[in-house]
């Protein structure tokens, strides 16, 4: 009896309120914009620590490779350890590491914070599965995707943020404003986030192994992982290189920048809308619009006469929009695979779009500054147009997971 009663008292509740839903959206956007506050201002940060602007977006790129180990090693373990503890632990690493990026004099200590940054701020890919195991079946894909949509916020307001910031008071101390609101989250996390003890009891190397086999047994998860990684690969290539353009060629500062930025932010409301068409059953559909808007969007910031700043933004707002719908439609289907094994399913699906997100940046700085724009326009719009490729090819074999 007593067993019983404790166990109880460490279930979280199994529905979601809709201040609760809140609540997580905005701890993970506060949480995820870590990895992106560095992306519109490499080129202020990299002359100040010693770094070429070759290699300048290494910095972007090693932040998401850090993200995806991080994934990788550290978000299945919400399978295996209490939540909030492992949520919590990860968020003060997450704070270290910012503070440290804002006082580093050298390029290499802060290549090597920078892959800290973002190995530590993986704690968000653990608020999700814990709220999509809150929520009922019927209304799971409304969950995540409003929770997506403050996630999704934080990616795309990170980006002006961090360059209006820089614009006035210098790019330390947008790293010493995040670390400021890191522990005001880690302070939220401590207060109000359930409590959830899993009930999976393998160790942490058996835990580790059984990802290749939940690879192996999921095709859906594979699919999906490959259609959004590649996605996510155009979204960070655009947006790691149309900074460099617009200040460049444009002549933009970083407050304009910003607002540029900012207006990319409108994408995000592809999030919750995605959840509730994956609800209604048009995860097909919705994901084949989503794959076609992608490559369509590069398309309009191509260099040509009459190609405008204005231009560019539509193309920002556009590729946001489709990226962020097929990232939900991709999580709600894999959350649906396996529910005691979602942290890990989770850690698969985002590890993969972050290796795509971290070839996209790496190749962004060297593709501008050896081909130019058109040629960043022409691999961006060629990343989704593989994926449509592939997804139609599925399709067509009636493997697809709608």
């Amino acid at each position: 009896m007593n067993d019983s009663i404790a166990s109880s008292l460490q279930a979280p509740p199994r529905t979601l309120t809709r201040g609760l839903v809140l609540l997580f959206a905005v701890c993970c956007g506060a949480i995820v914009a870590n990895i992106y506050y560095a992306q519109p201002i490499v080129e202020l940060i990299a002359p100040d620590i010693g770094l070429s602007t070759h290699s300048a977006s290494l910095i972007v790129s090693l932040t998401q490779i850090g993200y995806a180990l991080g994934l990788l090693f550290l978000v299945p373990l919400a399978d295996l350890v209490e939540n909030r503890k492992l949520m919590i632990g990860t968020a003060v690493v997450a704070t270290i590491s910012l503070l440290g990026a804002g006082t580093m004099q050298h390029a290499t200590g802060f290549l090597a914070i920078s892959l800290l940054i973002g190995l530590s701020s993986v704690s968000v890919q653990m608020l999700i599965p814990l709220a999509a195991h809150l929520a009922p079946e019927q209304s799971r894909g409304q969950v995540v995707g409003n929770i997506m949509g403050g996630l999704l916020l934080g990616i795309l307001l990170a980006r002006p943020l961090s360059s209006l910031v820089a614009d006035h008071f210098g790019w330390r101390t947008v790293f010493m404003c995040a670390a400021m609101l890191m522990l005001a989250i880690i302070v939220v996390l401590a207060l109000t986030i359930p409590k959830r003890v899993p009930d999976h009891k393998a160790t942490y190397g058996q835990l580790l192994k059984s990802l290749l086999t939940l690879l192996r047994r999921h095709a859906v998860l594979r699919q999906r992982a490959l259609y959004q990684g590649l996605l996510f690969a155009a979204f960070s290539l655009f947006w790691t290189a149309a900074p460099i353009e617009l200040s460049r060629q444009f002549g933009l500062s970083q407050s304009q920048i910003a607002v540029f930025a900012l207006v990319g932010a409108i994408g995000a409301i592809a999030a919750p809308i995605a959840g509730r068409l994956a609800d209604a059953g048009h995860t097909h559909r919705a994901s084949l619009v989503a794959m076609i808007l992608a490559p369509l969007a590069f398309l309009l910031g191509l260099s040509q006469p009459g190609c405008s700043v204005i231009g560019l933004a539509v193309t920002g707002v556009l590729l946001d929009f489709a990226v962020q719908m097929n990232m939900v439609l991709g999580q709600r289907a894999v959350y649906a695979l396996d529910p005691t094994s979602r942290g890990r399913l989770n850690a698969l699906y985002m590890t993969s779009i972050f290796v795509g997100g971290a070839v996209g940046s790496a190749l962004a700085s060297v593709l501008y500054e050896q081909a130019g724009w058109n040629a960043v326009i022409m691999l961006g719009a060629g990343l989704p147009l593989l994926a449509l490729l592939v997804f139609l090819a599925v399709s067509r074999r009636g493997l697809s997971d709608a």
